[in-house]
Parts: C-alpha cells; structure tokens; sequence
C-alpha cells in the first residue's frame, strides 16, 4: 500500500502505473526472468527513491506500480528501471540475449499514467497482479473504474 513519503520541504503519495513492452514483443517472461526482475526491482528500490508496489509479468510486457519522490519525472524513472533492470536480465540470464537480438531488452516505447490514491489505485493493483492470467482485462479494468 502506498504512504505518505515525508521529506524535509514536502510530503508526497506519487503513484505511477507503468507498461513497459520487451523488444519486438518477444516472449521473454518466463518464471527466471520474472524472478531476476524482481530482484533487480528490489535493489532499484533499496538504492533509489522507489517503491514497486505491485509488478506483474505477463509474457511480453510488464506492469509496475510504483510510488517515487517528486525528485523524479516519471520518464526518468522509467528509463532507470528500464536500464538497471535490461542490463542485469542481460547479466543473469544471458539466454535471452540470444532472443533478443540487438542488444536491447525493452523497446523504446512504454505507457506511463498516474494513479490516484483513493480509488483507483486498488483497481490498478488488482489489474497488475492478476497479469499473465486468462482473464479479459479489458473488461475486468473497465468495470473496476466504473465503480470509482
């Protein structure tokens, strides 16, 4: 659940729902690299001001629900995520190096939208954890914020 992130001149509840596709929508997301990629999070998270709230896989792409500090623009978290984590997949797993070809883990592209903290959140949550699951997400979404 997301807090109240109390600094010196401010206290801010920044949350962000980011959709970061792999290259070439490749298949990439198996239970090793969705396990090194929760690792390489958590480490985002002890080094920088960012907090994953929820991270979901499904195979091409992957959902993150992330808290930061006002310091960050949210395509600057992004584009540290997407660094820290592509060169560590690369370095723990160097099979999928061979998938991707290149030398790029993630395309350049990624959806980012900000996330209210009564109301949506909750809905976003259970939209991420419920990744790489059978379900119509896009009716499941919809329903959800139509009850906000």
């Amino acid at each position: 659940m997301s807090t109240y992130i109390h600094k010196s001149y401010n206290v801010s509840v920044l949350l962000y729902h980011a959709v970061c596709p792999a290259k070439y929508r490749r298949v990439v997301f198996d239970s090793r690299v969705d396990e090194v990629l929760k690792e390489v999070c958590l480490e985002i998270a002890a080094r920088y001001e960012i907090t994953f709230l929820e991270i979901g896989t499904d195979r091409d792409h992957v959902h993150f629900l992330m808290q930061s500090v006002p310091t960050y623009s949210p395509t600057q978290i992004v584009q540290m995520v997407k660094s820290i984590t592509a060169r560590e997949i690369f370095r723990r797993e160097p099979s999928v190096k061979k998938q991707l070809w290149g030398g790029a883990f993630w395309s350049s592209g990624f959806f980012i939208n900000t996330v209210g903290r009564h109301g949506s959140e909750e809905a976003i949550r259970r939209y991420v954890q419920e990744q790489g699951t059978d379900k119509d997400y896009i009716t499941l979404y919809a329903q959800q914020m139509e009850l906000f």
